[in-house]
């Protein structure tokens, strides 16, 4: 007999607050996990889907489960996976918007190739600030398409070429500032400036002030006599910026947007908008399989923001999503169950 499943529902576009209720326990696929689920954490997606419903995503069936960082304990292997066994600890990405793929409840279904085992030196609640932002920082620097980044390595070669990382203390700047760096980048960033420790201890060489006046003619002139391997624009409003320091810089000319792109591109500008989940298997294999597993066993990667957790149950993610809808910096909201 299955065991009991419940879950933090969205009953239907902007609901609030979530309803945690009774769910179907997942059915194992082929090249899957069932995993018993201990921490989650929150991204501005949780939040902003409840807030906009369909005009976010016109396409999401309700009720839904959301959520999309999970750890947790292995209950269930698929008949295709070699790399788990019951009773391993894993962190993992949960993105299939179905409601057995939402994080969001007791038990959830992972990818085998998009999870990766937890070190014993790790808790469930340091590992799960990974995922979301872990696998839209690798898509912006490593597709064909995109910026195409050589891939990391947890003894990296000088690949001799600077990468901009705009919001470098955001989830998604902290990874993509240590994936460039485990790729043998040197990372220039932007941060407030009580967050340039934080990103500078994650690997960036130069941490400018977003805020400051002259900002991109500061980085454009700490660009001189290097050659730019493109820029990531995280941030809301970072494009234009990213786009202006890409294109007075020799060097690529791509930028990566972890957003909608903007209507005004410059000539000569390479740019394409973000959507996590959606990359092929070879690069969800080099991330998940090859690089992360040693790289946290070896503490060569910093489980970055650091989890601020909210509190435990189910119940309590509702109270995280209104923390989040109100900004934090350089953390992430964790909720343990």
């Amino acid at each position: 007999m299955a065991p009991s499943n419940v879950a933090a529902w969205l009953p239907s576009p902007r609901a609030r607050p979530l309803k945690v209720d009774n769910a179907e326990y997942p059915t194992v696929g082929d090249n899957e996990i069932v995993v018993k689920v201990s921490a989650v954490a929150l991204n501005p997606m949780d939040w902003l889907i409840q807030v906009l419903g369909e005009n976010l995503f016109s396409w999401l069936q309700y009720p839904y489960i959301g959520g999309t960082d999970a750890a947790g304990t292995v209950v269930e292997v698929g008949r295709s996976v070699t790399k788990y066994k019951v009773g391993d600890r894993v962190v993992g990405l949960a993105a299939g918007f179905t409601p057995r793929e939402g994080a969001f409840q007791d038990y959830v279904v992972l990818r085998a190739n998009a999870s990766a085992p937890i070190p014993d030196n790790l808790s469930f609640e340091d590992a799960v600030v990974l995922p979301l932002g872990l696998c839209t920082a690798y898509c912006g620097l490593y597709q064909k398409d995109y910026l195409a980044l050589e891939y990391p390595r947890v003894d990296p070669k000088p690949a001799g070429r600077t990468v901009l990382i705009w919001a470098g203390a955001s989830s998604v700047g902290s990874n993509a500032i240590q994936l460039a760096v485990a790729s043998g980048y040197e990372v220039f960033t932007t941060a407030s400036p009580q967050n340039w420790d934080y990103c500078k201890a994650l690997g960036a060489s130069r941490v400018f002030d977003y805020r400051s006046p002259t900002v991109v003619q500061d980085l454009v002139d700490a660009f001189q006599g290097k050659t730019c391997a493109g820029g990531f624009a995280i941030h809301p409003g970072s494009e234009q910026p990213v786009f202006e320091v890409v294109a007075r810089s020799e060097g690529a000319k791509t930028v990566a947007v972890a957003g909608p792109l903007p209507k005004d591109i410059p000539a000569g500008i390479t740019a394409k908008g973000i959507f996590a989940g959606t990359e092929d298997d070879e690069l969800r294999g080099k991330i998940w399989n090859d690089f992360l597993p040693e790289a946290l066993a070896q503490s060569k990667y910093k489980c970055q923001p650091a989890p601020r957790v909210v509190g435990q149950g189910l119940d309590k993610i509702q109270e995280g999503l209104d923390l989040g809808a109100q900004g934090v910096s350089a953390q992430k909201l964790v909720v343990k169950l």
